[in-house]
């Protein structure tokens, strides 16, 4: 299914995929209140995966992921956060690819950028192979239950992505 926005009724399946014991030591965590506030703002925007449980059966959320910067004027977009309920089943992959092209095409920005913790070697892989570019290390930038973590900055720029969907495509798509 392909990612729509979020509402304040998909906060409870939100908080449930992030306090998912596997995402623990990678994915923050935040309040039900600090995730209201943050998608009644104008800084950033939810978007989620609904997984269809069947006929007859509600939806439920497969993923979700946070973008920031639409009140900054850098036409910089943050992807805060990314989770998925199942990992290992295409679902961040697909979700990453359709959010990268709404960046561009929709959002018409310049740069996505975020940060990944540097021993989550799992995401960075997925990220490389979508061209995330590495620009450095965040130096024990993360605290997780007592302990600093540092975490790696990475970046696609219009360009990169422009030049990707060409070569992968054979034609330019976005303005």
């Amino acid at each position: 299914m392909p990612p729509r926005p979020a509402t304040p009724a998909d906060i409870p399946g939100i908080l449930a995929i992030e306090t998912l014991p596997q995402y623990r030591a990678f994915v923050g965590r935040w309040s039900e209140a600090r995730h209201r506030a943050t998608l009644a703002g104008d800084d950033a925007r939810y978007f989620v995966v609904d997984d269809d449980c069947g006929e007859g059966e509600p939806a439920e959320i497969a993923a979700y992921a946070i973008l920031r910067g639409f009140a900054e004027s850098s036409n910089a977009i943050e992807l805060k956060r990314i989770a998925v309920r199942t990992p290992g089943c295409g679902t961040g992959r697909r979700f990453l690819e359709d959010l990268i092209r709404m960046v561009f095409e929709e959002f018409h920005a310049h740069r996505l950028f975020l940060d990944v913790f540097e021993s989550n070697a799992r995401a960075r892989h997925l990220y490389e192979s979508l061209g995330f570019v590495y620009e450095g290390t965040l130096r024990e930038a993360a605290l997780v239950d007592g302990e600093y973590h540092s975490l790696c900055l990475m970046s696609l720029l219009r360009g990169e992505y422009v030049r990707e969907y060409v070569r992968e495509y054979g034609a330019q798509k976005t303005s």
